[in-house]
């Protein structure tokens, strides 16, 4: 049944299509996170450095081109059409990283995996607010990432354990068999989902069309910030703590208790920010709890693993928070329609990870891998004036006691 919402959007919720979503969705969690952690470690025993920042610049440049024109792509096959691509790119990829081990070659298909994965992502999340409602947008947003993060959480110690039994290419076989089994998936019960939009705009309007949106922007400069601070602890985390002389199965103890909040404080927080607060006020929280963390992270130098994890866990604690709560926010301001404008906000992702890799890159040069993280902790704390300035989404409670008007 169609409801028009407060802003205007049209809305059909489908908790049956939202259920394969959530289905695919784990099994993709679970097979990024074989991949998420090794990636830089692979990377660098081809380039024989820390600083593989260089390569993750090449790949997201190229998302980034890729997620100005991806409406365009959506306008002309639809949805579902471009997430069965996705994922067989990521087919091909795993493949090539298979027969090409720890080489040249095997960087390109790297490059490609990456390239694919954020693809697959970003499609899915806009076939999500196809089958979503406003009202609702917190708690199915919130259960669409919890699911997400269980598949995520379980991948960590499965891909220490293969790594050090068979090496990487024990962890891409694992890969490459998941990946099969979400395409057939896919293929089976995610279909019909191409809600082709009905006006194409060029990346120069596109980018017009944001800037006027105020709120859009500062939430956007939220999602930069989110994504910065996942580049960096991506790629050098991992090399930070092996530098320290902890092994790859104390990581992936260490890596799998950090996931935890994602699991459990996602869904709750959709659900409170839908029915009683908004995001706002979260958002200012969260931010100084991922800045402390990361301060935490630099300054710490323990010997003990599981002092790391559990400054891991409270930095993705305001991770996971931010998450939901950016999710939330953003998805209540625009419809399944607006997928360019989806495109744009998704682009915060590889404008961080190319800022993140330049910076880190040049710091390297003259600096410790540990400078990398008091940069980070600074990027970190410069995105709380934005929240502060967000003009908050009513919740429930407050909409049933007062008509509200929004600005876009």
């Amino acid at each position: 049944m169609e409801k028009v919402n407060q802003f205007g959007h049209v809305e059909v919720k489908d908790n049956k299509k939202l259920h394969f979503i959530n289905i695919t969705s784990f099994l993709m969690g679970f097979n990024a996170s074989l991949l998420a952690y090794i990636t830089s470690s692979y990377l660098k025993e081809i380039l024989g450095t820390d600083n593989v920042g260089v390569i993750y610049l090449l790949a997201y440049l190229i998302i980034l081109l890729l997620l100005l024109h991806l409406h365009k792509i959506i306008y002309i096959f639809g949805k579902s059409f471009v997430l069965h691509v996705s994922i067989i790119l990521k087919i091909i990829s795993i493949v090539g990283l298979i027969f090409f081990p720890v080489s040249f070659v095997g960087i390109w298909f790297l490059i490609l995996y990456t390239i694919a994965g954020t693809l697959s992502w970003t499609v899915l999340g806009s076939i999500v607010e196809s089958f979503s409602t406003d009202r609702e947008s917190g708690r199915i947003r919130g259960l669409h990432l919890s699911i997400t993060n269980i598949g995520f959480i379980m991948g960590p110690i499965l891909s220490a354990q293969l790594l050090n039994k068979y090496s990487f290419d024990g962890v891409f076989i694992a890969s490459l068999v998941v990946y099969v089994i979400i395409f057939i998936f896919n293929l089976t019960f995610i279909r019909k989902t191409n809600h082709k939009f009905s006006k194409k705009i060029n990346a120069r309007d596109l980018i017009k069309k944001v800037i006027k949106r105020k709120n859009i922007m500062r939430i956007f400069y939220v999602s930069f910030t989110l994504e910065f601070f996942y580049a960096l602890m991506l790629i050098y985390s991992p090399l930070y703590l092996l530098e320290k002389g902890f092994t790859w199965e104390q990581l992936g103890v260490a890596f799998t208790i950090m996931l935890i909040p994602f699991v459990i404080v996602q869904y709750p927080a959709g659900l409170i920010a839908d029915k009683k607060t908004g995001e706002k006020e979260f958002l200012l929280f969260s931010f100084f709890i991922l800045g402390i963390s990361t301060l935490l992270f630099y300054f710490s130098d323990s010997k003990d693993i599981m002092v790391w994890a559990m400054i891991l866990f409270l930095g993705r604690l305001g991770a996971a928070l931010v998450e939901i709560l950016r999710e939330s926010y953003f998805f209540k301001r625009i419809d399944g329609n607006d997928v360019d404008i989806i495109d744009f906000f998704n682009t915060s992702r590889p404008i961080a990870y190319i800022v993140a890799t330049a910076i880190s890159s040049i710091l390297l040069l003259f600096s410790s891998t540990a400078s990398v993280f008091l940069v980070l902790a600074l990027v970190c704390f410069s995105a709380i004036y934005p929240t502060f300035k967000l003009a908050d989404n009513k919740s429930e409670k407050e909409l049933s006691s007062k008509k509200v008007f929004l600005e876009a």
